[in-house]
């Protein structure tokens, strides 16, 4: 059974305020490993630059067991998941040392970086391959409602930094932008526990991104960016502490 497994030294740089590892950061580590898997079955950049093509991110849902901190040695298993006809899905496990501390699973569309519309899984995918019929969660609720009633935690224009080789705000950059709906006070209470969140629409350079937040019954919270209004991305948290 096919697993791609890579461990990874949390470093200083990686971590928060109090040396619990940021939520970009860890979306980065699982980004590289997700491109070293690619790479090593066949369908990685090396292979879908000469096409033109390119995957983008769609949704991620990430669970944590426990925090991850400075100094943590974490190992990031993952594996793809028989695509459909245009979602391309992929598994990730998470451990330091023996300890499992997450699970996470990812929804990903191939496109033509051309115009950006989407492509067949199967303009990529070698029908022979053989997927792991394992699954890291049973998790399948993508929807992520709106936010109607909330407030507007801050605003951000999409800059230089914010971007990548496709044009637009890469996905890795968004755990800031949404995190930063909160406080520096409050995260230091709060742990991350679960953590959805749903791609709508790209952002380019330049656009103003107005970030609202929203507190549920349950005690999750909505966060969510728009650009004069219009969705663009949205992420449902909750928080252990």
């Amino acid at each position: 059974m096919y697993r791609h497994c890579k461990t990874y030294e949390i470093r200083y740089t990686d971590v928060d305020v109090c040396d619990r590892l940021k939520l970009s950061a860890l979306l980065s580590l699982m980004e590289e490993s997700a491109c070293l898997s690619a790479q090593e079955l066949g369908f990685g950049y090396d292979a879908l630059k000469p096409k033109n093509y390119g995957f983008i991110l769609v949704n991620w849902y990430v669970e944590l067991s426990r925090t991850i901190s400075f100094g943590d040695s974490l190992t990031i298993v993952t594996w793809p998941i028989k695509p459909g006809k245009l979602a391309v899905f992929r598994d990730f496990e998470f451990f330091i040392g023996e300890e499992k501390v997450g699970v996470a699973t990812s929804r990903w569309c191939l496109i033509d970086l051309g115009n950006f519309s989407m492509l067949p899984a199967a303009a990529v995918f070698n029908p022979e391959i053989v997927y792991n019929e394992c699954r890291s969660t049973d998790f399948n609720s993508w929807k992520i409602p709106e936010i109607t009633q909330g407030e507007l935690a801050y605003s951000k224009f999409a800059s230089y930094s914010d971007y990548d080789h496709y044009n637009h705000v890469n996905n890795t950059k968004y755990g800031d932008i949404l995190i930063d709906a909160f406080s520096v006070e409050e995260m230091k209470e709060l742990e991350l526990r679960t953590v959805q969140i749903k791609y709508v629409k790209q952002c380019k350079y330049g656009e103003k991104l107005d970030i609202f937040r929203h507190r549920c019954d349950d005690g999750s919270w909505l966060v969510e960016g728009r650009v004069g209004g219009e969705l663009r991305i949205q992420m449902k948290v909750t928080f252990g502490g």
